[in-house]
Parts: structure tokens; sequence; C-alpha cells
């Protein structure tokens, strides 16, 4: 083949540094941002924090600017230095930065689900908040080491006792078994006199480890935990029908079977129902109150507040980084503008501004997205979650000129404090059934509805997923029996026939 040359004329879009550090930046959570922060902070050493000017009055956050804004960011940044030519922030670029905002990258986007992520309510609790959890001083093997401490035992013992207290999972179960506890500490070598009498000592250990605080600790299984507890309460003819129950009947008691409960244990139904508030009353997991991985409380990055008939959306104060170039370093820059030796630093600088600038315009969108949300649900700020209108990713996006995903970043891991609790953005997104009136029911309406129908039904004759599929369709919206299981399942409200009391 005779070699040729041939021009060709083709468009691409490049991704700036500075482009590709917004958009990461604004997917980050607040958690994420802080690190993001404290990394860029340990780097550039042209970047500070502004905690030390705290007695100066803190620069308010700007308005939300449109998506062809170009100006520069208000606050330190700006009071430290006014730009040079070649760091103006037109050199951003207008392209750019509507690239940015209408979301060039589409790998991340996929489209909500259907069902939206639960705000802070997720422990279950009615009116949405989720209680601060603080972390437990001590651990359990650290709360049972503490009682080992005071008891009177020879070394073997003790050492076989801490053994076990080593051996337990995070839920207080001892998960392997004696033999296997023996093999491991023994080896393939020991003849059967001494790996029996390491057995002897585990089993009297073991008879110590279950009589220590929490109750229950210890045990191999959930009947055994649960036989624990029972026999460390005061008796009466109801504990003995809860431990009988415990030993053999618990799956019995799972399935709300009361005839055959009453058939094989000889009680009656008076008796049942208080063997079966003995039960339900019990731990089944003695380690959880000193587990290390709790809930940790949702710091809100915007707050909604009602001003009269409107309602305000604020930024957090206490979530948005106060940052500011250092103005030693900055002046030594003027001073020396053009030599070699400010090159590293020169290239420092124009690092922080971008850094402050795009943290400002990160949330400068969240605002921007957030009025938008609140502006789209305002029955559910006005009247709670059964009030709340089918919405979708498209709809804010082609109101703000932005892309989905770009709006899918912004509600991703970003919190909203509301008047009914804290909530995820992503939670004000679900989308739409229809009713008998031609309109569209949001599916978290008609969740919070399947909530409250359970919440009010007869415990003696609970709502099947079919008479909850009917109630709605009573009120004029169509839901399927199958989709009722799924957001019931979602709501983690148990089936009807274990929902059902003794």
């Amino acid at each position: 083949m005779k070699p040729s040359l041939q021009v060709r004329l083709s468009q691409h879009l490049a991704l700036t540094p500075q482009l590709q550090q917004s958009i990461r930046l604004l997917q980050l959570s607040t958690l994420e941002l802080n690190q993001e922060v404290e990394q860029m902070l340990a780097q550039n050493p042209l970047l500070e924090t502004d905690e030390e000017f705290a007695d100066q009055p803190a620069p308010e956050m700007p308005e939300p600017r449109s998506s062809a804004s170009n100006d520069e960011p208000s606050g330190q940044a700006a009071d430290a230095e006014a730009p040079s030519e070649e760091m103006r922030a037109e050199d951003f670029g207008t392209t750019e930065r509507e690239d940015w905002e209408n979301g060039t990258e589409r790998d991340d986007f996929d489209g909500i689900r259907e069902l939206p992520g639960s705000g802070a309510s997720g422990n279950g609790d009615e009116d949405g908040e989720r209680p601060e959890q603080e972390a437990p001083s001590i651990s359990l093997q650290e709360h049972l080491n503490q009682q080992l401490a005071g008891m009177l035992l020879g070394p073997e013992d003790r050492a076989a006792l801490h053994v076990l207290i080593e051996s337990l999972n995070e839920d207080g179960y001892l998960e392997d078994s004696l033999e296997e506890l023996a093999e491991a500490l023994l080896g393939g070598e020991a003849d059967a006199e001494t790996r029996e009498e390491l057995l002897d000592r585990l089993r009297c250990a073991l008879k110590w480890l279950q009589s220590l605080e929490p109750a229950g600790v210890g045990a191999r299984d959930l009947p055994e935990c649960l036989l624990l507890q029972l026999r460390a309460q005061p008796r009466c003819q109801a504990q003995a029908v809860a431990i009988l129950i415990c030993k053999q009947y618990l799956e019995l008691l799972a399935k709300r079977d009361a005839k055959r409960l009453m058939s094989l244990t000889g009680a009656d139904e008076a008796l049942l129902r208080e063997a079966q508030a003995l039960i339900t009353a019990l731990e089944p997991k003695p380690g959880r109150p000193f587990s290390r991985n709790q809930a940790q409380a949702v710091v809100p990055d915007v707050i909604v507040q009602k001003v009269g008939r409107e309602f305000r959306v604020l930024l957090n104060p206490d979530v948005a980084p106060k940052l500011r170039i250092n103005e030693l370093y900055a002046q030594a820059l003027r001073a020396t503008r053009g030599g070699v030796s400010n090159t590293a630093l020169g290239a420092q600088l124009q690092e922080a501004r971008w850094f402050i600038k795009n943290i400002q315009q990160r949330f400068d969108t969240i605002l921007r997205v957030s009025r938008a949300i609140v502006e789209r649900q305002k029955g559910f700020f006005t009247h709670g979650e059964l009030a709340m209108k089918p919405l979708v990713l498209r709809e804010i996006a082609d109101e703000l000129g932005l892309h989905e995903s770009t709006i899918s970043r912004v509600t991703n891991a970003k919190y909203m404090a509301t008047r009914f609790g804290t909530f995820e953005l992503k939670y004000f997104f679900g989308s739409g059934l229809s009713t008998e009136a031609g309109g569209n029911a949001s599916s978290t309406a008609v969740r919070a509805l399947i909530k409250q129908f359970v919440a009010a039904e007869d415990p003696a004759k609970p709502l099947s997923d079919s008479a909850l599929s009917n109630m709605l369709e009573e009120q004029g919206i169509q839901v399927a029996r199958r989709t009722v299981a799924k957001y019931r399942e979602a709501l983690k409200i148990a089936p009807a026939n274990l929902r059902k009391s003794l």
C-alpha cells in the first residue's frame, strides 16, 4: 500500500484537571469532603483554614448563580490576591463550566431507583428523626475481662475463660465449638488425655462465662441465648412455659401458631401471652450494647426553615469549610513575580484558588438543587410524607438547566434537615402510581399509607397484602399486591402471619 497523507476534522471534549476536581468534589459526602480538605491543607502551603480568624464576621455564602456565571468566588480567596492575567476565572471557560453542570461524564448515572433512599429516619422512628447514639466506652471483651479480674480462679482456669471471651463475636455468641478451640490451642500433637483435660477446663470456663453480664453472653445459638436470660429471671408459671417454648417450640412461636403451642405446652391463652411477652422482651444479641458500629448522627448539608407561608433553604454553616489563601506567601509571590524561583509556588497558588472556587461551586449547586426540590415538594414540608408528589431527576435537571448526572451527584449522600426529620436528598424523588382521578401518587406517599394502615390494624387479625391493596384502591390508588409486598418489605414490616399476636 502506498503511503499517503490525510487530513481529518473531528471534535472531542477534554476534561481539565480543574473540571475533574469540580466533578469529584460535587459527589463527595460531607465526611469525604472534610477528608479531601485536610489532605489539600497538608499538601498545599498556600491554602489555610480561616478558623483562627473566628472573631471576624464570616462571609455569607453567595446566592445561586446561573449556569453561565463565571464570577470569581466571594470570601477569603477573593480577598487574598486579585488574579493575574494568566489566572483569570475566564480561563475556566464558559464551555467547560456548562459541560460540568450538564454532566459530560455519564458513567456514574443509571437513573434513580424506584424506592428512594431513606433519610435519617432509617431506624424506623415515626417522626423521621435519628437519635444520636454515642459509641460505647468499652468493648464487650473489655467488659467481660473486668468481671474476670474480680473472680477467684487459678491461672489455668483464668486462661481458659480468657480464651472463650476473646473467641466471642460482636453479638456475644461463641461461634466455634469447644472441640475446635481445643484443637486450635493444642494442635495435632497432643494425646487424648491432654485433649480431654483441656475440654473439661473449657466446659467449666463456659459455665463461668455464661454467668457473667450481660445475660445470654457465651451462648452457641439463639435458643440457648434466650434460655440463659430466662433462667436469670424470677421463677413463675409464665417463665416455665417460656423456657419450654425456647427449648422445643421456638419455631412455632415465630409462626404465631397459638393453637399448637397451647396444645403442646398445656398453657391457656392468657398464660401463653405472658410467656410470649417474656420472650419478646429478651435481647437476642447480648453484645449489641457494646458494638462500636453504632449509627452516627447525620449532619445535614442544608436546612429548611418555614418563614410565614414560605420556606427558606439555607446552607448549614457547620459543613462548609472556611478556607483562604495564605497572605504571607501571596505577598512573596507578588514581590518576585516573573522570577524562576516562584514557578512551583505559582502553580500551588493557582491550585489553591481553584480548590476554593470548586468547593464554593459545590455548595452553590447543592443549594440550587435543594431549593428546586423544596419548591416541588411543598406539600411534604407542610403536611408530611403523605403529601409527597412523584418526582424524577429529569424534572429538576430541566428546571435548572443541568444534566441528570449532576443532579444524581448532588442528591447522593447529601442531607436536608426539615421539621419532620433529616432526609437524604434522594428521598424526595420517587416514581408515580396511577390514581382513579387520572393523576399520579408518589410511591413515598403510598408507603406512608401502608405504614399507617398497618399501625391501625387489629393485632389479632393483621392486614394481608391483598387487603392493603384493596384499601389503597379505596383511596383511589391502584397498587398491585406484589407492589404492596415490595413496599412493605422496604418498610421492614413483617408479613401478616408474623404480625399476628397470640
